[in-house]
């Protein structure tokens, strides 16, 4: 099978490079780190270019792309910073859930204001103890006449608290059958009253914001559920795919990124009278670091060709995923190793790479979950 891209994806690719350059330099990056700032004028750059409708269809303002386009979106915007990716890939993740899932008036309401930038969304899932375990999720919605008022705490949430962000927010409905069966997933703005967020000061990935949300007695509407009461498991599920393949396209892109750096350090970087990058060891892994690298993105233009196709990919999905971001994790190590001090300091991006890969291979699934399946899926269930 080929991956090579078609001429209008060679297209879409340079268009990507164009924005990264003109709109996320290296010292708008910085600048966004060091003062925790969400990337709002970024953001906008990739309204006005239309790639938040990439993946959506032409009746809702957006250009009917295929998952390969957006593997090609988030790996260029990944390059840059993957911090930026988790910013465009919340609105992606959600607006693909109310695609499969939404009523067509929810999605003719709600499609058309994430496309032209007019709202924001990102999940909110996790709670101080539901992490892997999903469904062991307690934030409530309970019934008040046709309304719902929801309570509870959710945590790791990225960029909820962003301008004009509505939260997609999974909530227990039915506490009295099993656990998957009660959920429901509802959307919430999070200026609504009774929304209380607070930013968590965390390693890496500073720009777009990892929160942790409170929801007091929040009312909503029951027009704000997505794929019905109690069908939120569902929901859930058949974003798994996308989410995977898009968390795997963005460390192949990081990745991609931290080899660069490495690469041309070793080439600039004397000692001992010749570039370090002359010496076998640094070069057997830069070596590494490039293979390991491609193989990632091998796995993952694979996994994405099969879900353009039509064919089932779980496997390959969740192997795309695991491998590329342990390969983040790794690479971003060794570029350390490999410029030293040089490295460790902020005046150079690898500091950067190496703090941000670390939460590739925790979030969206981590790399443990991602081996139970793969062992499963190969007849062995891990209990």
């Amino acid at each position: 099978m080929s991956y090579g891209l078609t001429t209008e994806q060679k297209l879409l690719r340079d268009t990507l490079k164009q924005i990264n350059a003109r709109y996320s330099p290296r010292d708008y990056i910085r600048g966004l780190e060091r003062d925790q700032a969400y990337p709002y004028e970024l953001y906008q750059a990739w309204v006005d270019a239309g790639l938040i409708g990439v993946a959506f269809p032409e009746a809702y303002g957006g250009s009917g792309g295929s998952i390969l386009d957006l593997a090609i979106i988030v790996e260029e915007i990944a390059y840059n910073s993957i911090d930026f990716q988790m910013a465009f890939g919340g609105t992606l993740f959600c607006g693909l859930n109310i695609l499969r899932k939404g009523t067509e008036e929810q999605k003719a309401y709600w499609l058309p204001k994430l496309i032209s930038g007019e709202r924001r969304m990102s999940i909110s899932i996790s709670e101080p103890d539901a992490g892997s375990d999903v469904a062991a999720l307690r934030t409530r919605a309970t019934r008040q006449g046709s309304d719902l008022l929801v309570s509870g705490q959710k945590i790791w949430n990225t960029g909820a608290g962003a301008r004009e962000n509505t939260l997609n927010v999974y909530v227990r409905t039915n506490p009295d059958v099993e656990q998957r069966k009660g959920i429901s997933l509802v959307l919430i703005d999070n200026d609504m009253p009774g929304v209380a967020f607070k930013k968590l000061d965390m390693l890496g990935r500073r720009c777009t914001g990892t929160y942790e949300v409170f929801f007091n007695d929040v009312r909503i509407s029951e027009d704000r559920i997505i794929g019905g009461e109690n069908k939120g498991w569902e929901c859930l599920l058949s974003g798994l795919q996308v989410e995977r393949i898009v968390s795997a396209s963005g460390c192949c892109g990081a990745a991609q990124a931290a080899v660069d750096l490495a690469s041309a350090y070793a080439q600039e970087r004397k000692q001992f009278g010749r570039p370090i990058g002359s010496n076998q060891a640094i070069a057997h892994m830069l070596a590494d670091m490039q293979t390991e690298t491609a193989a990632a993105r091998a796995l993952l233009w694979h996994a994405a060709s099969m879900v353009a196709a039509g064919e089932e990919a779980f496997l390959e999905i969740t192997m795309a995923k695991h491998k590329a971001a342990e390969n983040y994790v790794n690479v971003a190590n060794m570029g350390m190793q490999i410029m030293g001090g040089f490295g460790y300091s902020k005046e150079f991006d690898m500091e950067r790479h190496y703090r941000d890969s670390r939460a590739s291979t925790i979030a969206a699934g981590t790399s443990q979950i991602q081996r139970n399946l793969i062992a499963g899926m190969m007849g062995h269930k891990v209990k």
